[in-house]
């Protein structure tokens, strides 16, 4: 897929600061909204464990969607179960609705 000029912006933002969550997952929607949904999973698996202590919740929802949307419903599955759970710590019921909902249509 092209680049953007958004994906290159938001790149060299994260070349300074290379652990903001927020910057990461604006690149991983720059992704998908290119059709890009393989990238898109990448930089928010890469998203996902670089905040493993203070996890970035949406990412595992957006995340889930883009597997669903490249056919990898097994890897969807697990990804939003994880959500799931990180979403209820969280207290981020609405996010946890969500991807219950979204794991429900898949399993």
């Amino acid at each position: 897929m092209a680049r953007t000029p958004r994906m290159a912006q938001i790149e060299a933002l994260l070349a300074e600061d290379p652990e903001d969550a927020f910057l990461r997952y604006g690149l991983a929607m720059e992704h998908a909204s290119a059709g890009d949904d393989a990238e898109c999973v990448n930089v928010l698996r890469d998203l996902i464990a670089r905040a493993a202590a203070s996890p970035y919740v949406p990412a595992y929802l957006q995340c889930g969607q883009a597997l669903v949307r490249l056919d990898r419903t097994e890897e969807a599955a697990e990804v939003l179960r994880t959500g799931v759970e990180v979403a209820g710590r969280a207290r981020d019921f609405h996010a946890q609705g969500e991807m219950q909902g979204l794991l429900s249509s898949i399993e």
